[in-house]
């Protein structure tokens, strides 16, 4: 039986071509760009921020992992505010797309802005920073997803179960203690958890420097 192809069949099958050439140019398109702005503003009353690192990035690669030993980037933020060693990993990993760090702490009631690409295939976010008077506490997020628009996201403080709790001036660099480098021998937990605070127990003052609940905002915007 012969097929009588009609205008109106043609044109189907010219639409259906055309349709299905643009879904091949899209699924072979590079992944789109995107520019977003990160306000972080510091929630506590008496805890400086260390200068905060964030990256963008694939789900394969990780910043931190609660329940999990911290790794030895993580302790080194957590216990002295030092971000290098973490950047210098996540910037030679394949599955990062984009490292920035901020030039300066964050002081109690303030917020500094910082700008991060990403493409979507690296849709995530993650941030980390250390609560400079405490033995090993920081504040993280842990690839959330970045926003479309705008987002405003809420971070815990995380104890990195590297060091004894202590609160002994001898190992916290913040004030009013200023020992930064010195790593209290006695054992720790082991693990990263949500930290239970300050209990004035050694050199700090807990109404000064203890706080309840998300310890800083985070707002992504896309420019």
């Amino acid at each position: 039986m012969k097929t009588i192809l009609t205008t109106c069949g043609l044109a189907t099958v010219l639409t259906a071509g055309l349709m299905l050439t643009s879904e091949n140019a899209t699924s072979q398109a590079a992944p789109q760009m995107g520019t977003f702005s990160v306000t972080i503003t510091n929630l506590t009353r008496g805890q400086i921020f260390s200068p905060p690192i964030i990256a963008t990035h694939r789900p394969a690669a990780s910043m931190f992992e609660p329940g999990t030993p911290a790794s030895k980037e993580i302790q080194t933020i957590a216990e002295d505010g030092d971000n290098g060693p973490l950047a210098s990993l996540l910037m030679s990993d394949s599955n990062v797309f984009d490292v920035q760090t901020a030039g300066g702490g964050i002081m109690p009631g303030m917020s500094t802005t910082m700008t991060i690409t990403a493409d979507t295939a690296n849709p995530l976010f993650s941030l980390a920073s250390m609560l400079v008077t405490t033995n090993d506490t920081f504040v993280g997020l842990n690839g959330v997803r970045l926003p479309l628009r705008g987002e405003t996201f809420e971070a815990d403080a995380y104890d990195a179960g590297t060091e004894f709790n202590s609160e002994d001036c001898m190992y916290i660099p913040g004030p009013p203690c200023g020992s930064g480098g010195m790593h209290d021998p006695a054992p720790a937990e082991g693990y990263i958890y949500i930290s239970n605070g300050i209990h004035g127990i050694g050199s700090l003052n807990q109404a000064e420097t203890d706080w309840r609940g998300p310890v800083a905002q985070i707002k992504i915007t896309r420019l």
